[in-house]
């Protein structure tokens, strides 16, 4: 669906589900919330213009990939999309740079034949529909990211869950039984438990930026709040690590949470 307010800007949507949006004059217009934050974290974990290497786990419209290209040119990017055919639309329509790779494939079958060490920032945004597949959310398959990272990478991965936010909880719970550093983003309103929204999670074998990415994400039009590790202990709290033998889907959206148009 065209913008009618952005010349070049171009909606994506999934099943009724608003999945992307590109703008292909300004790859730095990110119109989707997660999507600010997680490119404030790819901001915050290297100096400005610095070229990295990234792995991203679902493809969309390339949103993210669109904007490492623009931010960070000499960036080595991979994507892996598992539906072909949307890979094809967004090639005949929405072309992307060239310096970024995308294959048609599973998400944790590419990290399980990725080389070790071989990616800076590792980014999962894996929805069948409107939810993450269990099998994207166990310790064996963060173990598979962290495997692909290279010392001092970092993994970030785009999840959505509501009250009383079990999933997240078990999620975060889950990064933390394979990182040492774990952090948690959202907006308020839902991390205090009170609607669905996206929840955006990072791992990482480092320290993670937190007072940078607390300043990014506070200075947003719709601002964040950054749940650092000593405050996400106490979220957790005793909520197990996921395993494959008992992941689950994220939990569906309430009805009309993503209404469009």
């Amino acid at each position: 669906m065209p913008d009618l307010d952005h010349e070049q800007g171009w909606l994506l949507t999934l099943d009724g589900t608003p999945q992307s949006y590109v703008d292909l004059a300004d790859p730095a217009h990110l119109e989707f919330e997660y999507t600010q934050r997680i490119a404030h974290l790819l901001d915050a974990l290297a100096p400005a213009g610095q070229p990295v290497t990234a792995l991203h786990l679902g493809g969309g419209a390339l949103t993210l990939p669109r904007y490492l290209a623009a931010t960070r040119p000499g960036s080595v990017q991979r994507v892996v999309e598992v539906d072909g055919p949307l890979v094809e639309l967004i090639g005949s329509q929405l072309p992307w740079p060239a310096s970024v790779e995308v294959t048609v494939g599973d998400a944790r079958e590419a990290l399980a034949a990725a080389a070790p060490g071989s990616a800076d920032v590792v980014v999962a945004d894996v929805f069948h529909g409107s939810r993450t597949p269990a099998r994207l959310t166990s310790v064996e398959f963060v173990r598979l990211a962290a495997a692909v990272l290279a010392p001092g990478g970092c993994y970030a991965a785009n999840l959505a869950d509501g009250p009383p936010l079990a999933f997240a909880k078990a999620q975060a719970a889950t990064l933390r039984a394979v990182f040492p550093h774990v952090c948690l983003a959202a907006e308020p309103s839902v991390l205090r438990g009170r609607r669905y929204g996206n929840v955006l999670l990072i791992g990482s074998d480092r320290p993670l930026p937190e007072a940078e990415l607390t300043r990014r994400l506070a200075a947003d039009v719709f601002p964040a709040r950054l749940c650092p590790e000593d405050e996400l202990t106490e979220l957790v709290g005793r909520t197990a690590p996921v395993t494959d033998a008992d992941a689950t889907d994220s939990p569906p959206p309430p009805e009309g949470a993503f209404s469009i148009g």
